[in-house]
C-alpha cells in the first residue's frame, strides 16, 4: 500500500476508537433517528429513497433469500445476488457425481438452462407499520405473562386480518421488539419459483473453507446467482415452464469505482438474532454450558463426517451441506467464547446492571416497577440451566447428530390417529419420495457417527435424563454402545432405502411399532419434551424480567438512540470502510486481492486452498478487464457495519445506494458481537462486487449476465 494510504488507515483507526457504528436500525425510523448522522458520514440519499411506504425505494430490491439469508435484485429481470454459502444447499441438492456443481460450478447461458430450486424462495417486504398503539394500551403489568401473550395474539390476529383482503398473494404478521415493548406489522410477498443461474466452483465460492471462516485476511468469492420467476401477471406462482422472469419494480445499480478507507457504507438485510440486552447471568450460561456443549458435540461429529467425505466423492456431495451448516456455528461458538472472555463482556454487563439497580432504587415508583427485573432474569437462568443442558445433548447428538433418529420420525405419519392402522395415503406418498429422502444419506457414515453420538449421551447424562430407550444398553447389551448401535442399524426398516422400500411394499404395523429406530425416535422426543411445562413457566418469568429490564433501560437513558435486537426483520446498518488492529503492533489492511488468492494455494490442503487453473491463467495474463485496480482485482474489503447471521448475502451500498459488495462474514476478534458490539474491533467482511463480476465475465464467460446489470463508474 502507498504511504499516504497507510497513514490514512492509521488516522481512521484512531478516529474509530471514539465513534462506534453500532446499530441494526428499523427502516421506518431512519428519518427520526439516523438520517442526520448518515448524511454526515457520506450518504447522498434521503430517508424516503431508502424506505418509502407509498412508493418504490431501495427497500424493494432487498429480499429474504430462503429461510435465513439476504439477497438483492440486480436486474430488471429478477436476477438475484446472494452468498455462495446461502445458495449452498440448493446447489448441493441439484448436484450429482455426474453433474457436480459444487465442485465445478454452474452457469446457465440462457433462460432455458436455469435450474429450478424446489423448496427455495425469496420474500419481498411490501410494508412495515408500527402498530404499538393498537396493542400496548390493552396490556398491563398486572397481567400474567400468559394473559398478556393471549391478548397480544388476539390483537395481532385482528390487525393482520384488517391489513389484507381475503384473497391476496401477500401475507402479514406482527412482530415483537424490545422484549415486548413495541410491535410492528409486516406485509410480505413470497415467490417460490427460484432458479439457479450461476455459481462459481467451491474452490472460489468456499475458498479457505473452515480454516479461513470468520478470519481476515479473506480471499473468498462468496457469491451465487439466482433468478425469481412469476406468472404472466407478475404474481407468485409454483414452478411452471410457463412462468417468466419477474419484472422487478426496482433493482440495484452496481458501482465499478471500488471503495477506499473512510467511504460511507450501508448494509440492508435481515439479521437473524442478536442478544445485545443479555445480562451477566446469561453470559455465564453461554460460557459454561451452551457453547462448551455445542463445541464438543459438533466437533466430534464433524471429524467423523470429514473422514468419510475425504474418502468418497459421493459422500462428499451428500454431506457437504450438512458439514457446512454444522461447522459454521461450531466455529462461531469457539470465537464467541473467546471474545466474551477477552473483552470482559460479563464485566461490562455487570456494570450496567449495577447502574440500573441504583437508578431503580432511587425512586419508589421505579423500584416498584423495575426493581425485580434483574432478579427475575437471574432466577429464570439458574432454574433453566439443568434442563437446557440435557436437552442440548439430546438435540445436538441425537436429533441433529444421528440421522436415522430423525428419519424414523416419519413413522408417526404412517400411523392413523388411533394408532391401530397404517395410513395408505402416506404409504403411497413416501414410496414416491424415497429417492429424495435417502439421496443425501449414507448408512455406514451415519452408523459410525451414531456410535460416537450415543456414547456421548450415554456417558454424559444420568439415567434420569437419558432417553429411556438408551437405558436398554445396560439391560440388553451389558453397557456396550457399539453393539446396541449395530443392532439398531441391522434391524431397522429406516437404515437404508432398500430396507424402507421393502417395508413399504409389505407394511406391517407391529413391525413399525417395534422397529428399534422408531422406538428410539419416540423415546428421544419424549425425553426432549419431558420438562416442557416447567421450561414454559421459567420462560414466562424470564420474559417478564427481560421486558421490564429493557423498558427500564429505555427510561433510564432517554437521550440514547436505541435499536431492538435482531429478529430476522429488515434492518439497516451504516458505517465506513475501515482497517483494524487485531493485536498490538498489527494493522490489517482494508482489502485483499487476487494476488493473495494465488499466494494462498496449498496443495497439502486441496479441499480448502485449491485455485482453479482458469483463475491462475487470468492472473498470469493480467486479464482483468474493467475490474482492475492497481494491477490486480480486489477480492474482499472491511467495513465497520453492524451485522450478524441472516445478513449473509446482504448488499453493501455506497453513499449513492449503489452496490459495492456482498456481506458474508464477521471477524474472529469480535465474535462476541451478537451480545456486545465492540467498536474498535468489529468488522464486516464483504466480497468486492468487482470480483463477483470478474468471475462471472472472465472466469465463467457468462457475459449475458453482465449485459443484464446496470453498471456505473
Amino acid at each position: 500500500m502507498k504511504r499516504w494510504g497507510m497513514a490514512l488507515c492509521c488516522l481512521l483507526l484512531a478516529a474509530v476508537q471514539v465513534r462506534a457504528d453500532e446499530g441494526m436500525w428499523l427502516l421506518p425510523y431512519l428519518q427520526k433517528l439516523n438520517i442526520k448522522d448518515m448524511k454526515a458520514k457520506g450518504l447522498k440519499l434521503s430517508a424516503e429513497q431508502i424506505y418509502n411506504l407509498n412508493g418504490t425505494s431501495l427497500k424493494d430490491a432487498i429480499v429474504i433469500f430462503g429461510g435465513g439469508c439476504t439477497g438483492e435484485i440486480v436486474s430488471p429481470n429478477g436476477l438475484v445476488f446472494t452468498n455462495h454459502h446461502c445458495g449452498y444447499g440448493s446447489i448441493q441438492r441439484l448436484s450429482s457425481v455426474e453433474h457436480d456443481y459444487l465442485q465445478n460450478g454452474f452457469w446457465a447461458m440462457d433462460y432455458k438452462e436455469e435450474l429450478p430450486c424446489p423448496g427455495m424462495s425469496v420474500t419481498f417486504i411490501r410494508s412495515i407499520e408500527d402498530v404499538s398503539d393498537r396493542i400496548l394500551p390493552f396490556l398491563s403489568d398486572s397481567m400474567s405473562e400468559q394473559q398478556r401473550q393471549k391478548q397480544v395474539d388476539e390483537l395481532s390476529d385482528k390487525i393482520v386480518k384488517e391489513a389484507l383482503p381475503e384473497k391476496s398473494s401477500k401475507e402479514a404478521f406482527v412482530k415483537s421488539f424490545f422484549g415486548g415493548n413495541q410491535y410492528l406489522l409486516f406485509v410480505v410477498e413470497q415467490y417460490t419459483d427460484l432458479r439457479l443461474v450461476g455459481t462459481p466452483p467451491s474452490s472460489i465460492g468456499k475458498f479457505g473453507g473452515d480454516t479461513d471462516n470468520w478470519m481476515w485476511p479473506r480471499h473468498t468469492g462468496d457469491f451465487s446467482v439466482f433468478r425469481v420467476y412469476a406468472d404472466k401477471d407478475g404474481k407468485p406462482a409454483p414452478y411452471s415452464k410457463d412462468n417468466i422472469p419477474y419484472a422487478t419494480p426496482t433493482h440495484l445499480k452496481i458501482s465499478l469505482k471500488g471503495v477506499k478507507p473512510g467511504d460511507y457504507t450501508m448494509i440492508m438485510g435481515f439479521p437473524g438474532s442478536t442478544e445485545r440486552y443479555m445480562t451477566s447471568f446469561e453470559i455465564d450460561q453461554v460460557l459454561n454450558v451452551d457453547n462448551p456443549n455445542r463445541i464438543f458435540i459438533r466437533g466430534e461429529r464433524q471429524k467423523l463426517m470429514m473422514e468419510d467425505m475425504q474418502a468418497s466423492e459421493k459422500i462428499r456431495l451428500q454431506y457437504a451441506n450438512k458439514y457446512a451448516g454444522s461447522s459454521n456455528y461450531w466455529k462461531n461458538s469457539i470465537g464467541e467464547s473467546r471474545g466474551l472472555r477477552k473483552l470482559n463482556v460479563k464485566g461490562q454487563k455487570e456494570a450496567l446492571e449495577a447502574q440500573f439497580q441504583a437508578w431503580a432504587a432511587a425512586d419508589p415508583a421505579r423500584q416498584a416497577k423495575y426493581g425485580d427485573a434483574l432478579k427475575l432474569i437471574k432466577e429464570a437462568v439458574a432454574e433453566r440451566i439443568p434442563y437446557e443442558n440435557y436437552r442440548q445433548y439430546i438435540s445436538e447428538a441425537l436429533l441433529r447428530g444421528t440421522e436415522i433418529i430423525a428419519m424414523a420420525g416419519v413413522g408417526d405419519r404412517l400411523l392413523k390417529k388411533d394408532s391401530t392402522r397404517l395410513d395408505t395415503v402416506v404409504l403411497a406418498a413416501l414410496g414416491k419420495g424415497l429417492s429424495g429422502m435417502y439421496k443425501d444419506y449414507n448408512p455406514p457414515t451415519d452408523r459410525k457417527i451414531a456410535k460416537r453420538m450415543i456414547r456421548i449421551v450415554y456417558d454424559s447424562l444420568s439415567k434420569e435424563d437419558r432417553p429411556v430407550e438408551l437405558n436398554r444398553i445396560d439391560s440388553l447389551f451389558a453397557g456396550d454402545v457399539e453393539r446396541y448401535v449395530d443392532f439398531l442399524y441391522d434391524n431397522s426398516i429406516f437404515a437404508s432405502q432398500q430396507q424402507f422400500e421393502a417395508f413399504l411394499k409389505d407394511p406391517d404395523i407391529e413391525k413399525l411399532k417395534n422397529d428399534p429406530a422408531y422406538r428410539l425416535n419416540k423415546s428421544v422426543m419424549q425425553s426432549f419434551g419431558r420438562d416442557a411445562k416447567k421450561l414454559s413457566e421459567i420462560a414466562k418469568k424470564y420474559r417478564r424480567g427481560h421486558r421490564l429490564f429493557i423498558a427500564g433501560l429505555l427510561e433510564m437513558q432517554p437521550d440514547r438512540k436505541f435499536y431492538p435486537d435482531a429478529n430476522f426483520t429488515m434492518r439497516l446498518t451504516y458505517g465506513q470502510v475501515l482497517p483494524y488492529r487485531p493485536a498490538d503492533g498489527v494493522i490489517y489492511d482494508y482489502y485483499t486481492t487476487l494476488d493473495g488468492v494465488i499466494a494462498k494455494e496449498d496443495t497439502s490442503n486441496p479441499m480448502e486452498f485449491t485455485v482453479p487453473e482458469k483463475l491462475k491463467e487470468l492472473h498470469r495474463a493480467k486479464d482483468f478487464g474493467q475490474y482492475v485496480e492497481e494491477g490486480t482485482v480486489r477480492v474482499g474489503f472491511l467495513s465497520n457495519n453492524d451485522i450478524t447471521g441472516g445478513n449473509s448475502g446482504s448488499p453493501v451500498l455506497n453513499g449513492k445506494g449503489e452496490l459495492v459488495g456482498l456481506a458474508f462474514d464477521g471477524n474472529w476478534e469480535a465474535m462476541s458481537g451478537d451480545i456486545a458490539f465492540e467498536p474498535r474491533l468489529q468488522r464486516t467482511i464483504s466480497v468486492d462486487i468487482r470480483y463477483v463480476l470478474f468471475v462471472i465475465e472472465k472466469y465463467a464467460g457468462a457475459t449475458r449476465l453482465i449485459d443484464e446489470l446496470t453498471l456505473v463508474r
